[in-house]
C-alpha cells in the first residue's frame, strides 16, 4: 500500500512545540482536547513531567571539535536517524482524518521510531505496509495491553508479527483507568466513527454478582489484570524483543529483566493514570542505574513525559536512557497540519538536539555524558 499524505499547509509562526500545542487548542473541540490534553485528577504529574526537564541544568564546553557529528543510533538493531520515538496514542483519528498512518509516515520520513497504540483508531497491516519501504525509516513497535481474552491477544500479537512490526511494547502501568477528571467533566465520547479497531471482536470478560460489601473493582475488575507471571506467557507466544513500558521504580526495573524484559521505558503514562507519581526525569537515573549494573547492562532503556525541546532530549540521554518518546507534542503537530505536521514537530525537535549537542561539545551520542549536566556537587 502507498500512502500519500493530504497536503496541508503548515500553518505560520510554529516555531517551537508550545507554538504547536497552542494552535492545535484552536482546531480540537472540548471533547478531543480533554481526551488528549488531560491528565489524571489534579494534573500535578502532568506538570511536573515538564517542570523537571527545566529543572536540569545544561553545562556548555567551548571550542569543541564537534564538525561531522551525527545523531544517528541503534535501537534493538535497527536503525534511528535520531534518538526519537512517536509514543502510542489512542484514537488518532480524533486529531485528523489521517490519523496513525499519517503519524507513521511521519515518523518515517524523519527516520524516527513509531510505536502504534493497542487502541489505534486505524487497522495495524495498512499502517505497517504505508512505511515498511520507506528508505531510512525507523522501527515500527506495537504497543500492548494484555486483555482478559487471552486467544484475542494471541491472535493480536499474531497479527502485529505478520504485518512486520518489530518490537511489542507491553504497557504495565494501567490494569485500571485514571481519575480523569477533565474528561468526566466533558463527558468524554469518542466521536460516530472513531474507535479502537483492533479491539473489535474481542471477548469482554464475564459479569460478576458483587454483594454490597464487595468492590467493583477489586472483586471484579483487577481480577483479570496481568502480573508478572503474565510476562512469561506473553514470551512463549511471540518472537518479537518485548519492551516493558510504565516503570518508576528500580525493583520494578530489576524484576523485569529477571522476566525478560528486552527494553525498559521509564513513563508515568504522560500523568493519565496516577496523580503525584514522580517525573520520569526524577527517576530516570535510578532505572538506569539497576539495569547497567545488572546481568543485561546494555538492555536499552527509554523515557517519555514532558519531552518538548531538544535540550530535554539531551538531558534524557545525559541521565542514561538511550532514546526518547514524544507524545502529545507530535499528535498538536498532526492535528495543524497531518503528516507534515507531526514531521515537523520531530524535525524541530531533531534540529534543537543537534544545536544543544554542538554547544555542549558533544560531536555524537556516545558523547552525551552525565558532564552534561550541572550538579548541586560539579566541582567549581
Amino acid at each position: 500500500m502507498t500512502f500519500v499524505p493530504a497536503l496541508h499547509p503548515l500553518p505560520s509562526g510554529l516555531v517551537n512545540l508550545d507554538d504547536h500545542e497552542a494552535h492545535a487548542r484552536s482546531l480540537l473541540d472540548d471533547n478531543a482536547w480533554a481526551y488528549f490534553a488531560g491528565g489524571a485528577a489534579d494534573e500535578l504529574t502532568l506538570a511536573a513531567n515538564r517542570q523537571a526537564w527545566n529543572r536540569l541544568q545544561l553545562w556548555p564546553r567551548v571550542l569543541t571539535k564537534v564538525a561531522g557529528g551525527h545523531t544517528r543510533t541503534t535501537l534493538l538493531g535497527h536503525p534511528l536517524a535520531c534518538p526519537l520515538l512517536v509514543a502510542p496514542m489512542a484514537l488518532q483519528t480524533m486529531a485528523h482524518a489521517d490519523g496513525e498512518l499519517a503519524m507513521a509516515y511521519a515518523a518515517a520520513a524523519l527516520g524516527a521510531g513509531m510505536v502504534l497504540s493497542t487502541q489505534a483508531s486505524q487497522p495495524l497491516e495498512p499502517i505497517a505496509q504505508a512505511v515498511q519501504d520507506m528508505p531510512g525509516a525507523g522501527p515500527l513497535w506495537f504497543q500492548l495491553y494484555l486483555q482478559p481474552d487471552r486467544e484475542f491477544t494471541r491472535a493480536l500479537v499474531q497479527r502485529a508479527e505478520a504485518a512486520g512490526y518489530q518490537a511489542l511494547v507491553l504497557t504495565v502501568d494501567a490494569p485500571v483507568n485514571g481519575v480523569r477528571d477533565r474528561e468526566r467533566r466533558v463527558q468524554f465520547r469518542p466521536p460516530a466513527g472513531v474507535s479502537a479497531v483492533n479491539l473489535q471482536r474481542m471477548r469482554t470478560a464475564p459479569s460478576v454478582a458483587l454483594s454490597h460489601d464487595q468492590s467493583a473493582l477489586f472483586d471484579a475488575l483487577l481480577l483479570h489484570a496481568p502480573s508478572w507471571e503474565d510476562l512469561a506467557w506473553l514470551r512463549a507466544i511471540t518472537r518479537l524483543p518485548i519492551v516493558l513500558k510504565g516503570i518508576l521504580h528500580p525493583d520494578d526495573a530489576r524484576l523485569a529483566l529477571e522476566h525478560g524484559a528486552d527494553g525498559i521505558i521509564v513513563s508515568n503514562h504522560g500523568g493519565r493514570t496516577l496523580d503525584t507519581v514522580p517525573p520520569t526525569a526524577q527517576v530516570l537515573e535510578r532505572v538506569v542505574d539497576v539495569v547497567r549494573n545488572s546481568a543485561t547492562p546494555h538492555t536499552p532503556v527509554l523515557v517519555d513525559g514532558g519531552i518538548r525541546r531538544g535540550t530535554d532530549v539531551l538531558k534524557a540521554l545525559a541521565l542514561g536512557a538511550d532514546a526518547v518518546l514524544v507524545g502529545r507534542p507530535a499528535l498538536w503537530g498532526l492535528a495543524n497540519a497531518g503528516a507534515a505536521g507531526a514531521a515537523h514537530v520531530l524535525r524541530l525537535l531533531r534540529d534543537e538536539l543537534e544545536a544543544a549537542m554542538a554547544l555542549t561539545g558533544c560531536r555524537t551520542l556516545a558523547d552525551i555524558t552525565s558532564n552534561v549536566l550541572l550538579r548541586h556537587n560539579s566541582a567549581r
